[in-house]
């Protein structure tokens, strides 16, 4: 169908000269209103990051329990992405793209007016599953908007610099809204930014009808898989408040539940997930390496926040401000040199580099005193972990693509999508627990709570660089390159 749209869109263009300019001109509105929308939903993946304090105070969430307030958003995000997708081939992309923005503004609505923990939680949960909707179908929108591959690329390219610099910018944006406002300014922002987005995308983007419904959707693997992720990284969150046995417990059943998962796309007539992608060397390492290099990034962005509010005694508005070299630095590397690079030293080249200069960034962070300063002991860090992850995501994004086959592009794409997610829910939740543990059993000896709480973070940060570490070793055995054409 995108084929067949794109063969429409060139033959008039073709036709009808005269009206190219404005055909160019709407399409790249289109990309405009595409991006606007995914990154409203990755900006409230991060927003929260410096408010993070003031929320704690004002709902009296225990330190695990405030990591909820942000895996509430990832987990659906990420567990619903596949199943989201695959809905928006049934309905229609621009149906389910506009649908996504409408249940993530009323989300926001409704995160911005909680004053309960499990309103919040609950509430962040439904922006998840907006955000879902609205992220899955836009690369596929991306494809049949730019059939001619220069300008998908730097469509694609623009797509990918958004994204990734989306993250640090939501901290400052956080900070700043918290410290001029209130926390719950940063989610009632959403709500102009939503319904501006909301009307351009039904007036910018072209209509297009979708499989039909009939065509069906493996619901009961969505309602499986994403359980499975919740459940997971509620025992990682919660394992300091609940013995071992019911540890064990929960983690088994979290087994059980992926077990049934990749039973059930098996035996599907019309799996969620194709297991024959995990045959793909390139695409099962990429997923791999992309999970462990998100955890640690993730990790740093959460922690890295908390370290300048309760350890260099930061406000809100400038933590979020000393966040901001991060997105200047991805959305320059990405825009300006990443495609360059990458064709003249190959993608697993860079790859490696931007993992070196992560591993080196983390493990200079492990070392943050309590009385350190921003100059010396953070923006190093910073641009060392910003320009590795410039370098590492475009090159780790080629070689997860490279190992699909053409008519799984969509469905990989989904895939890293949701990986994705999964490493930062997953790295956010373990990194939280080994600081706040550390942090606890330093405070029941008598130690000073800035001392013990930077302290905690270390701890934090050094298991983010051994994550780090990690990434680079699996990257470098399994994702080098083979004299043969095919894995």
């Amino acid at each position: 169908m995108e084929n067949a749209e794109a063969h429409v869109t060139m033959t008039a263009i073709v036709e009808h000269p005269a009206r190219a300019p404005r055909r160019t001109y709407s399409r790249w509105t289109a990309l405009v209103v595409l991006c606007a929308g995914t990154l409203m939903t990755i900006l409230d993946g991060n927003i929260v990051t410096v408010a993070m304090p003031a929320v704690q105070s004002d709902l009296g969430f225990s330190g695990p329990g405030l990591a909820w307030v942000v895996n509430a958003y990832l987990i659906p995000f990420g567990g619903l992405l596949l199943l989201a997708g695959r809905l928006g081939d049934l309905v229609g992309r621009k149906r389910m793209f506009t649908a996504g923005l409408a249940v993530f503004t009323t989300a926001s609505v409704l995160c911005g007016v909680a004053n309960g923990q499990g309103v919040l939680i609950a509430a962040r949960a439904l922006q998840g599953i907006g955000g879902a909707m609205t992220t899955a179908v836009v690369l596929g929108m991306l494809v049949a908007l730019f059939p001619e591959p220069r300008e998908q690329a730097r469509a694609i390219a623009v797509f990918s610099a958004v994204g990734a610099a989306g993250g640090a910018l939501g901290t400052f944006l956080g900070g700043a809204l918290t410290q001029a406002l209130n926390w719950h300014w940063i989610f009632l922002i959403n709500l102009p930014i939503g319904l501006v987005a909301l009307l351009a995308a039904v007036r910018v983007l072209a209509p297009e009808h979708g499989e039909g419904l009939g065509r069906g959707a493996d619901f009961p693997g969505a309602a499986l898989i994403t359980g499975a992720l919740m459940l997971t990284v509620y025992v990682i969150v919660g394992s300091g408040d609940r013995g071992i046995s019911a540890t064990l417990v929960l983690a088994a059943l979290a087994l059980v539940l992926f077990t049934a998962f990749t039973l059930r796309q098996a035996r599907a007539a019309r799996p969620l997930l194709r297991l024959r992608l995990f045959g793909s060397r390139l695409l099962s390492g990429a997923n791999a390496v992309q999970i462990l290099l998100i955890a640690t990034m993730y990790g740093f962005q959460f922690l890295g926040a908390l370290y300048l509010q309760r350890v260099l005694g930061y406000g809100e508005l400038l933590t979020g401000t000393a966040f901001l070299p991060a997105p200047v630095v991805i959305g320059t590397l990405m825009l300006g040199l990443s495609a360059r690079t990458i064709g003249r030293f190959g993608a697993y080249r860079v790859l490696l580099a931007g993992l070196v200069l992560v591993v080196a960034g983390t493990t200079l962070l492990s070392r943050a005193p309590a009385d350190g300063s921003y100059v010396v002991d953070v923006l190093p860090v910073l641009l060392l972990l910003a320009t590795g992850f410039a370098a590492a995501m475009p090159a780790l994004t080629g070689l997860a693509m490279a190992g699909a086959r053409p008519e799984d592009a969509g469905l990989a794409s989904g895939l890293f999508n949701t990986t994705q997610v999964v490493g930062g829910s997953l790295g956010l939740a373990v990194l939280s627990v080994v600081a706040e543990r550390r942090t606890e059993g330093l405070l029941g000896t008598g130690a000073h709570l800035v001392a013990a709480t930077a302290e905690g973070y270390q701890s934090a940060f050094r298991v983010g660089a051994a994550i780090a570490v990690t990434a680079l070793v699996l990257a470098a055995v399994v994702l080098r390159p083979r004299k043969e054409n095919r894995d």
